[in-house]
């Protein structure tokens, strides 16, 4: 199912919704350039956290992170 440029994929009766094809794009390159050197892992770690709460819809992601902390 595609909602907003995003894929949701039902696996074992669970739900993940997948970032559009522009934002795993951005995360791959910032990847990239983390392995390279160019950046520093926690920084790039701290900008991949923000592009995630700026695209995310009402804190929708900070959510779903603070349930996957419980469940751990």
């Amino acid at each position: 199912m595609c909602a907003r440029h995003s894929v949701t994929v039902q696996c074992d009766g669970r739900r993940v919704e997948l970032p559009s094809q522009e934002q795993l794009c951005f995360l791959a390159g910032l990847g990239v350039i983390a392995a390279i050197g160019i950046i520093e892992w926690p920084v790039a770690a701290a900008i991949a956290v923000g592009h995630g709460l700026a695209h995310s819809q009402h804190g929708k992601a900070l959510r779903e992170f603070g349930e996957a902390l419980e469940e751990a």
